[in-house]
């Protein structure tokens, strides 16, 4: 992995695939490392001829912290009484400033879950700069304009943070079990990742803030409205965290766009679904590539 000045901060990547093929930006979600996209996954992205960008979003994994912003009132934020340290058009233009920095002028853009929050707004803001958008599990933003979670996931999401290694361990786990797709959940393989993401980065206080600039984030329907580039809308049926009624809002958003629901996902990525999702990315792509009209 590497780092690279972006946006005025430090953004932690890793690149795979050749440099002569086409890129490909992963932007991951709420609280979530670069590792969240699985090395096997960006290895079959880029077998399809990609050249794939995984990389940790502002305040996670290694990228620049802003723990000198302190702790965020989500409530008090929700209310529009406090304003987040930070929005997601912040994250959209660090992903921006991420492709400038490598010298990539426009790249096709795959965002999961707050994710797909960045790619939509990086499509919005920075349109010169995505090819094709995917975006996966996602919303179209605003409180109006979202399903809300299940109590269960919404309560998994909220439960205060622990410490402690182990029961930082267990806290992701559990958070992993309700939100995941109980059909194709492995919990020797989700306990593994989840193991490594804790050693390689504990951030709860990046996570809540994150959360804050979710929470202040306004819908983007009527800017989705006005995109012009190939996009396609993945979504598990199954999902709790961001119910499946999102992705629809978000395909119906988007002129042309596809939506492509996968009734054993939930919010996750599983191992079986790789092929239908890494098929669709590059469908989209083929169709990004073309000459616009």
């Amino acid at each position: 992995m590497a780092r690279i000045a972006a946006n005025g901060l430090e953004i932690e990547y890793e690149i795979f695939g050749e440099e002569a093929d086409p890129p490909l930006l992963l932007v991951m979600g709420l609280g979530a490392q670069l590792l969240s996209w699985e090395a096997e996954f960006c290895r079959l992205l880029a077998a399809a001829g990609f050249r794939v960008i995984r990389f940790d979003n502002r305040d996670i994994g290694l990228s620049t912290p802003f723990d000198d912003q302190g702790v965020p009132d989500l409530l008090r934020v929700m209310a529009g009484e406090q304003a987040p340290p930070y929005t997601l058009d912040d994250m959209a233009d660090d992903a921006a400033a991420l492709l400038e920095s490598l010298g990539i002028a426009a790249a096709h853009v795959v965002g999961a879950s707050m994710g797909g929050f960045i790619a939509q707004l990086l499509a919005i803001r920075h349109p010169g700069r995505v090819l094709s958008l995917t975006s996966i599990m996602s919303g179209p933003g605003g409180l109006a304009d979202n399903t809300r979670p299940t109590p269960e996931a919404e309560a998994a999401l909220l439960a205060p943070p622990p410490s402690e290694r182990e029961a930082a361990i267990e806290h992701s786990f559990m958070i992993a079990r309700t939100t995941h797709s109980p059909i194709h959940f492995d919990e020797a393989r989700v306990r593994s990742a989840r193991t490594a993401m804790i050693d390689r980065s504990y951030r709860p206080a990046g996570s809540a803030r994150h959360f804050a600039a979710v929470a202040a984030a306004p819908s983007r329907v009527a800017a989705l409205g006005q995109l012009r580039i190939p996009s396609v809308v993945i979504h598990g049926e199954l999902d709790p965290l961001v119910p499946v009624e999102n992705g629809r809002r978000t395909a119906a958003a988007i002129p042309g766009a596809r939506l492509l629901l996968l009734p054993t996902m939930a919010h996750d990525l599983p191992l079986p679904c790789w092929p239908q999702v890494v098929e669709a990315i590059s469908e989209v792509a083929r169709a990004g590539a073309a000459p616009r009209a």
